[in-house]
């Protein structure tokens, strides 16, 4: 039986050799299937300043590196596709899809074409994919700012922004459509279920917000600990502060998702509060966030009459990687 398998070793060998080779990598796929003068665009050197310059205002307001939508060929959109859906899960391809696709619905209600450009998104590779070193890829546009950091076998995905414009879409072949519904409907639920004494101390600010409190800042720090604490919600709404968290984290693949709450979870429930600012229902202007240890995240819905929504997902530590990078810096001998 030995020999058989000696004699079969140096086949089995190359049948795995042959199988890493077949092994599809979609970042390496989409930049080797764009041509040289778009591959230039796209990919820079990692530490490059765009990296951490961040928005998710209309590109024709804010100029963005790599390469757009409208420059790619279907062959690349695919390659792209392939990217979303290793890096993102069906709701959180679906979501920026949702989001795209409400630039049309912006250039019909405003005649603007410039601005509401549903191809005016961009892809960003920063270091190189087939290297040891950590690498990063974003993809940004209007209301979509997504950031992806590699070190290793480690996957960073914040800082994490979506928004959406209508929020609900008034008027059309779409009307009544809501993106981010759940991320909205379930702010509801939970300060809806309060008691006077748990309103007191979770509404900590009256008058509405115009943003959402960090923005576009490069690194957000703990914002004042305000509002509600974990320790003292009921059990359902603790459960439902829990959907919300998981709600926010739906657009990233089950096992960085999970991952993620295991980590919101080890750092102590009791850490979590919930802070209300504004109306109380659909229509006036609203605002949440829910703050942990390691992490913020925030929703507002203020501008264009109340049904404009921003959302946002930061890592103290960890946006752009920074945690994991310094870790890699500091174990590279190389380094």
């Amino acid at each position: 039986m030995k020999k058989l398998i000696y004699a079969l070793l140096p086949t089995l060998l190359l049948l795995s050799f042959i199988f890493m080779k077949m092994k599809k990598d979609p970042a390496k796929d989409f930049l080797n299937s764009l041509s040289p003068e778009l591959l230039q665009k796209a990919q820079l050197e990692f530490d490059h300043s765009e990296k951490t310059n961040w928005h998710f205002v209309p590109s024709s307001m804010y100029q963005r590196e790599g390469v757009s939508l409208k420059e790619l060929n279907n062959n690349q959109r695919e390659a792209l596709q392939s990217l979303f859906k290793t890096y993102l899960s069906k709701s959180g391809v679906e979501k920026i899809e949702q989001i795209m696709g409400l630039e049309a619905v912006l250039r019909s209600m405003s005649g603007d074409s410039v601005m509401r450009d549903p191809g005016a998104y961009y892809v960003s590779f920063y270091g190189d994919p087939s290297g040891d070193s950590p690498w990063a890829w974003s993809f940004e546009g209007h209301h979509i700012s997504l950031n992806f950091t590699i070190v290793g076998d480690e996957v960073v995905a914040t800082p994490r922004f979506f928004g959406s414009n209508p929020a609900t879409i008034p008027s059309g072949p779409r009307e009544g459509e809501r993106t981010l519904k759940m991320e909205e409907d379930l702010g509801f639920e939970l300060i809806n279920s309060m008691n006077s004494d748990q309103l007191e101390i979770a509404i900590f600010q009256e008058e509405p917000m115009r943003e959402i409190t960090t923005r576009n800042i490069p690194k957000a720090d703990p914002l004042d600990p305000v509002g509600i604490t974990y320790s003292s919600l009921n059990p359902q709404q603790k459960k439902t502060l829990i959907k919300i968290i998981d709600e926010y984290l739906s657009a990233l693949p089950k096992a960085l998702s999970n991952k993620k709450r295991r980590q919101v979870e080890d750092e102590g429930m009791e850490h979590l509060r919930f802070g209300w600012v504004g109306a109380r229902e659909k229509g006036s202007a609203h605002y949440y966030r829910i703050q942990g240890l390691s992490f913020l995240l925030e929703f507002d819905n203020s501008q264009s009459g109340a049904n404009h929504i921003h959302t946002v997902w930061r890592d103290f530590d960890g946006d752009f990687g920074r945690d994991l990078i310094l870790e890699h810096y500091a174990n590279s001998d190389h380094h």
